[in-house]
């Protein structure tokens, strides 16, 4: 079984935080006070204009005709998933190396996550594997666009359609990111967002977004988030309370503005990070994240693979250089998910990743000096 004994870095003073929302609040403080203290104002603060003009935008933006707020990422995936009709015993494919959302609102419905094991490269499901996963009972895929990089949609696609199977893209680390041009949220039946504080638009709390082309599964999906109700007091399908209040749709309103930028400054810390390694002759002992030809990373995280992570994690921790793991115990052996039976062994790509990876501060208002304090200490644990 995995094991970190590693002390979550915040036990020690850091020398600078691995994400500073404050530097980013105090961009658009004035926009954000005056949004909130709008809404405050009106006190109209559910399924609002407010609601309204944000999901047209976040429809705009992604390129879709609908776009359904819920009340977080997770609900996203659970509102799809209802959607679709599963029931109990029907079988869901998505991956074991992802966070839990991806893969608990399955079981919440009595459905079955049935884990395909990722690509090394780029840590999203390996298609080749799906074709094996697919059975009778199966009715859909959930691909994860993991870190801020888009999985290999086109190609899930594919192969879903060869068997007539719905995709649920869980974009919930990618908004803004693209494949050939298409964005995150665009690909497949539904994609699902999350607003959480962290993700590259965040809002003031818990928030979610459902995307899709599909009229009859829009007009469900806004049914279903507020108790399968049309009209008030009216009840056509089971549903239930899970819904973007107007003051998260107000502040993320504002923040959208600004998100393509804020990409943009993550994309270049990336490539900082890239020179930096390559300055520290780093290669051989750390393998950076992967750009593939087409795909457009926005980088939610900054994810490289490193020999002995725990021990390096500890050695950065007692300088006060601030790093991350995501995930370091894969979904199959997780408590969890103990009924479906699997073992240690199962998905070894997966299982890999949770011991090597280790995520870098990468917020666009990271700068340059704290980056190459961060490099530095990982070149001083290695000599």
């Amino acid at each position: 079984m995995f094991s970190s004994t590693i002390p979550p870095y915040w036990e020690t003073p850091l020398q600078f935080p691995f994400l500073d929302l404050r530097a980013q609040y105090q961009q658009i403080k004035p926009e954000v006070e005056a949004a909130v203290a709008r809404v405050f104002e009106s006190q109209y603060f559910i399924l609002s204009p407010d609601v309204q003009a944000f999901e047209q935008q976040i429809a705009q933006y992604v390129g879709v005709k609908h776009a359904i707020g819920g009340a977080s990422g997770t609900d996203a995936i659970l509102l799809a998933l209802m959607a679709l009709g599963v029931e109990p015993g029907d079988e869901i494919i998505t991956v074991p190396f992802t966070f839990v959302a991806s893969a608990g609102p399955i079981t919440l419905l009595r459905a079955k996550p049935v884990f395909v094991d990722i690509d090394p490269v780029t840590f999203n499901i390996d298609p080749s594997l799906i074709e094996k996963a697919i059975t009778p009972r199966t009715k859909a895929i959930i691909p994860v666009d993991l870190f801020g990089l888009l999985a290999p949609l086109e190609e899930v696609e594919a192969a879903a359609a060869r068997h007539g199977l719905a995709v649920i893209e869980d974009a919930a680390q990618a908004i803004g990111a693209q494949r050939n041009g298409k964005m995150a949220g665009s690909f497949g039946t539904m994609g699902c967002f999350s607003f959480f504080p962290t993700k590259n638009l965040g809002g003031a709390g818990d928030g979610g977004m459902i995307t899709t082309d599909n009229d009859a599964l829009a007009q469900k999906l806004r049914k279903i988030r507020v108790h399968g109700s049309p009209r008030r007091y009216e009840y056509e399908v089971q549903g239930v309370n899970s819904r973007l209040d107007s003051l998260q749709a107000a502040v993320l309103s504002v923040k959208l503005k600004y998100l393509d930028s804020w990409a943009e400054g993550r994309r270049n810390n990336a490539s900082r990070y890239d020179k930096l390694f390559r300055e520290f002759n780093l290669l051989d002992r750390v393998c950076l994240p992967k750009e593939p030809a087409g795909f457009h990373h926005v980088f939610n995280q900054y994810t490289v693979r490193v020999q002995d992570r725990d021990r390096l994690r500890a050695f950065l921790n007692e300088k006060g250089l601030p790093t991350e793991i995501y995930y370091p115990y894969p979904l199959h052996l997780q408590k969890a998910f103990a009924d479906l039976g699997h073992r240690e062994g199962e998905f070894p790509q997966s299982e890999r990743a949770a011991r090597e990876v280790l995520a870098l501060p990468i917020y666009p208002e990271l700068k340059e000096e704290n980056q190459r304090l961060l490099v530095e200490g990982i070149a001083a644990f290695y000599r």
